[in-house]
């Protein structure tokens, strides 16, 4: 079932804490807006760990403390796999990150980037409707999605070995 940008629109109301996150391989960037783009708070920094996962969680609990807001919408651009272990840990807390592909110039026009500026560019989209719902493997799935990767790691590296005997075998 495909979800019209138009419902993602009007799932976001004047209760929702809307959080943008710039992914990196250590240090992620969140910023939190409110329905109309306004901005909530300072931009987090957090590490990529529990310990800055949990950070990033007393945070967004303090801003919808302070604004009085009840439910949550948190954006990523999905970079890699950096952010597979945010996912699941917002998973876990009952929050489902979006997908986004930002566009670097919807903030100022200029093309130049950051980490905060990014933050800002994701919160904007998601707040637009302009998301899409990942799948996220779990369980047994997850552990096979690993096992598949881990199988292409060892198969490239198999046939790497391979050329490296053929060329050194002399006829």
């Amino acid at each position: 079932m495909s979800i019209t940008q138009n419902s993602k629109i009007r799932s976001i109301t004047h209760s929702t804490l809307v959080i943008g996150a710039d992914i990196a391989k250590k240090v992620h960037v969140a910023r939190a807006s409110d329905v109309r783009g306004v901005e909530l708070g300072k931009p987090l920094t957090f590490d990529n760990s529990r310990r800055g996962f949990e950070k990033l969680l007393l945070w967004m609990q303090s801003i919808m403390n302070e604004h009085c807001l009840n439910n949550v919408v948190f954006g990523v651009e999905p970079t890699g796999h950096y952010w597979m272990n945010l996912a699941q840990f917002l998973r876990r807390q009952g929050i489902n990150p979006m997908h986004v592909k930002k566009t670097k110039e919807l903030e100022d026009n200029n093309p130049t980037k950051s980490d905060r500026k990014d933050a800002r560019v994701i919160s904007q989209l998601v707040k637009d409707g302009r998301y899409s719902v990942p799948h996220i493997p779990e369980d047994i799935y997850a552990d096979l999605r690993v096992g598949m990767n881990e199988r292409d790691r060892l198969s490239e590296d198999l046939k790497r070995a391979q050329a490296r005997i053929w060329k050194n075998i002399s006829f």
